[in-house]
């Protein structure tokens, strides 16, 4: 008799907001690109200062050429906004403080904060993947809310165990951890293991 393997498409939400680190909005696109017999439905919300920042530190609008739903940040018949959507997993990559505090306080003003509190609300999966450094008591507060209800706070710290030659490499530390966060399979450098 045949053994059949179910899994879950996912359905996910990425947001890119203005803080420093489109790098990492970049390669997890990317990356989710080639996952995508893993994924149902991709859906991306981009801030103005997220599309500047991207241009600044990257030098590319290439943002424009991915092959995903994009929507406005304050396009409120997104789909997302709503948990009757049943999207199971939203990323914010890079999070601002600005977008991690508006969240801790259940201030919903744009789709980015909307969709983060259905998610929370539906007990469905958020990362906040926090790009700041110093951090504030403020901002660890925020993290500790964010926590407890339910969110994963996944800093864009990388590793270096896995011997990191480039920028990418480095930056792909952290992706390789938001998508094993989002529930994925995929390869990556694994400690301790052949």
């Amino acid at each position: 008799m045949p053994t059949f393997v179910r899994y879950m498409k996912r359905k996910i939400v990425i947001a890119v907001t203005g803080a420093s680190g489109a790098i990492y909005a970049k390669l997890l696109l990317e990356k989710l690109q080639t996952l995508e017999a893993q994924v149902n439905d991709l859906s991306i919300v981009m801030s103005d200062n997220a599309k500047q920042v991207w241009e600044y530190e990257l030098g590319n609008k290439a943002y424009e050429h991915l092959p995903f739903k994009f929507y406005a940040k304050n396009d409120f018949m997104a789909p997302f906004a709503s948990g009757s959507a049943r999207f199971d997993t939203m990323v914010i990559v890079p999070c601002s403080m600005g977008t991690l505090g508006r969240i801790a306080s259940g201030v919903s003003d744009d789709l980015v904060t909307r969709a983060a509190d259905v998610i929370l609300k539906e007990r469905r999966k958020l990362i906040l993947v926090a790009r700041d450094t110093p951090l504030n008591l403020i901002h660890i507060r925020n993290m500790a809310t964010v926590t407890e209800a339910g969110g994963i706070i996944c800093p864009a710290v990388p590793s270096f165990y896995s011997q990191p030659k480039t920028i990418e490499d480095v930056a792909m530390t952290v992706v390789n951890r938001i998508i094993d966060l989002i529930g994925l399979e995929h390869d990556s450098y694994r400690w301790s293991e052949e």
